[in-house]
């Protein structure tokens, strides 16, 4: 190192010196505390500023740990980075008598704090910032601070996202692939935009740190394992997975294993951009008779298998504002008149495939027309539903294995289920 340092401060978060140590009588705390008082306020926040800072002949190199700044100052030519590496040294040494550097715990440990500095520096040039053997001959007691904070996995084996010793009566596992479909149709039948966004949604039950794999029907695994893929594979792209995945395996070989974290989380989410069939599809003729009646002729057609079933399926049909005396007929399900959307909402809790049903509306209208009154809008019909045990794009769970050293079994469920997303028709 060319030159030494001066002297080393410790200072709370307002620049306050909290500790000092001079070592070559040539910088005096008074100036440390100035300087720095004098950067806070300049601008702001410390840590924006470089660490390294001439002020009047005076080279100042500093850190920041929780709300403590570290500072050493130095009249000489000295080795910047050598001594910003001191004084993160400097921090590994203090945690390690206190479990964790703050304030606080440097005002409980004055004594212990000030035996070190005369230890690990000397004369401006650093010593020893090994903490174990400095923990060989200072030996006095010092406070620990209580920190909740885990241990580094490195040291425990353990994840971040899952904490040791957790149990269960019983082990289960529920796997949802839930997929939603947007669709957008103009008032011509045809379709403008189609997309399928889809996750697999985990809640476990699990005691200990188990190991779970999953399979899907995924084609490029199965096309390296040489099985036939005939109709029952699927092309997995624009993949993201959680965290807990290893991602290192998944390229390599297509296996999805993890650690699963603790209760619900997002295990994967996918994106299909392919042309998608709409399921329901739902086709609206209007006519006006006169300026005071408007009548409503809906067609609702499920065009997916029979062995599947929509549920809950609402389809909101936009009327003309100030419409008046609902008459409504349907062949299935219900409706109702929702004036504060300007919509006439069909309900119908279930929907089999391969059906077609109908509605009938007649409403009346004003008939004198605001003069103040625009264009009229022309929303377009929305659709919501849900097909459960069905997805659109195929994918399928070949198998959810998990596997825990203490051997006890688990129960794993899986369930499909399909909903519409931004599903749109545009009316003619």
């Amino acid at each position: 190192m060319a030159g030494a340092a001066s002297a080393l401060f410790l200072l709370d978060i307002k620049g306050r010196v909290l500790v000092w140590r001079d070592y070559r009588g040539d910088v005096t705390a008074v100036q440390a505390e100035r300087f720095f008082t004098k950067l806070i306020e300049k601008d702001g926040d410390p840590e924006t500023q470089d660490p390294v800072v001439n002020d009047n002949g005076v080279t100042y190199m500093f850190i920041q740990h929780n709300n403590v700044y570290l500072m050493t100052a130095s009249r000489q030519n000295c080795n910047a980075a050598s001594l910003l590496l001191f004084l993160h040294r400097v921090v590994d040494v203090f945690k390690h008598y206190f479990e964790e550097l703050e304030e606080e715990s440097l005002r409980d440990n004055f004594v212990v704090v000030y035996e070190l500095l005369d230890e690990i520096m000397d004369f401006g040039y650093p010593q020893y910032t090994e903490a174990k053997i400095l923990s060989e001959f200072i030996k006095t007691d010092a406070y620990r601070m209580e920190v909740t904070q885990r241990p580094p996995m490195a040291v425990t084996n353990a994840v971040s996202w899952r904490s040791e010793g957790i149990r269960y009566k019983k082990n289960e596992v529920f796997l949802d692939v839930v997929e939603s479909v947007n669709i957008l149709v103009n008032s011509n039948g045809q379709i403008i935009r189609s997309d399928v966004v889809g996750a697999l949604k985990m809640r476990t039950y699990l005691s200990g740190m188990p190991e779970c794999k999953l399979g899907l029907n995924d084609r490029v695994l199965l096309e390296a394992q040489g099985r036939a893929t005939k109709g029952k594979a699927i092309d997995l792209d624009d993949i993201k997975f959680h965290q807990c995945v290893r991602l290192a395996r998944f390229e390599n070989d297509r296996t999805i294993s993890f650690i699963p974290p603790d209760g619900s989380f997002d295990l994967m989410t996918y994106r299909l951009s392919t042309q998608v069939k709409p399921l329901i599809w739902v086709e609206a003729q209007v006519e006006r008779h006169s300026r005071s009646r408007i009548e409503f002729t809906v067609k609702a057609r499920s065009q997916f298998k029979e062995r599947s079933t929509a549920t809950n399926v609402e389809i909101e049909l936009p009327v003309p504002p100030d419409s008046t005396n609902p008459n409504v007929r349907t062949s299935m399900g219900s409706a109702s008149y929702a004036p504060e959307n300007d919509a006439l909402v069909w309900k119908i809790k279930s929907f089999p495939g391969g059906k077609e049903y109908m509605l009938r509306a007649e409403f009346r209208l004003p008939s004198i027309e605001s003069e103040e009154s625009g264009p009229e809008r022309k929303a377009p019909i929305r659709v919501k539903f849900e097909i459960p045990y069905f997805t659109v794009s195929g994918i399928q769970v070949r198998y959810l294995k998990i596997i825990e050293k203490s051997g006890y079994q688990a129960l794993p469920w899986v369930r499909y289920i399909t909903m519409a997303g931004e599903y749109e028709l545009r009316l003619v």
